[in-house]
């Protein structure tokens, strides 16, 4: 499930945006017997201010997209645990991540068993070893939400989130708490744990719509340490099943 949890909550694009409800017209007043006094016009109904953020929060929020956007490349080890909400129980996952501009990123899992997970351009790959099987599927970058494209060096948290400071006593870095300012299907909340003196972020926290957690801690962090695109492609044994949702089926 750990792969899957990722695409659900970091990849999968997000529902089209409802229509405005129509403005209802309001019901005609009834006559009365003198003439009525002009009513005052009402004022129009505004959509309410997101809640802007406090000085130290918008200072880090700044290094942090900062920092990701002159970062060319990174390579850190990953910790992943998946809270399940309904189950109460963790599945914990472990292995290397790898990312390079523009839109490389690799998951090599290797605990509790070894599976890759590779996002190329429009495409996203998910070989599973043991299952001898690459799974190869399309996915619309441009509709990623800021929450993952801050760490691609692209996308404003603060256009997409509402970002407060929370507290936290086992954190080793500052808790930021981002809450959607508009309806969001994929998740309900994001946590980003950031070192205060780099910027970079420790650790993060996508909370499901149901409540689950997924949150992945990145350990060792290393940037623009020289990655070769080559480093991203997949090379899987002759006798792999490949299922490409990318091709078009034959009529």
């Amino acid at each position: 499930m750990f792969l899957e949890a990722l695409l659900a909550t970091l990849l999968s694009a997000p529902a089209t945006p409802a229509a405005a409800a129509p403005v209802k017209a309001a019901p005609a007043a009834q006559t009365a017997p003198a003439a009525a006094a002009p009513k005052a016009p009402q004022a129009a109904a505004t959509t309410p201010e997101k809640p802007a953020m406090t000085p130290e929060v918008k200072s880090l929020v700044d290094r942090m997209q900062a920092f990701y956007e002159k970062t060319g490349d990174f390579r850190a080890g990953f910790r992943q645990d998946y809270k399940y909400k309904t189950f109460r129980r963790t599945q914990t996952s472990e292995g290397v991540v790898t990312y390079k501009k523009p839109g490389l990123m690799r998951f090599e899992y290797q605990k509790p068993s070894p599976r890759t997970f590779v996002l190329a351009g429009n495409k996203v790959y998910a070989y599973d070893p043991a299952a001898q099987s690459l799974t190869v599927a399309a996915v619309d970058t441009s509709q990623l939400s800021a929450s993952v494209t801050f760490l691609f060096g692209q996308g404003k948290l603060a256009d997409e989130f509402s970002i407060t400071k929370g507290a936290c006593k086992d954190c080793k870095g500052t808790l930021l708490v981002l809450d959607p300012l508009k309806n969001e299907p994929r998740f309900r909340q994001v946590r980003l744990e950031v070192d205060p003196a780099t910027a970079q972020v420790l650790k993060s926290t996508v909370v499901d719509p149901d409540g689950s957690e997924n949150t992945i801690s990145f350990l060792n962090l290393k940037t623009n340490v020289g990655l070769d695109a080559d480093s991203f492609k997949l090379d899987v044994p002759d006798d792999t099943r490949v299922d490409d949702f990318t091709k078009s089926k034959k009529q």
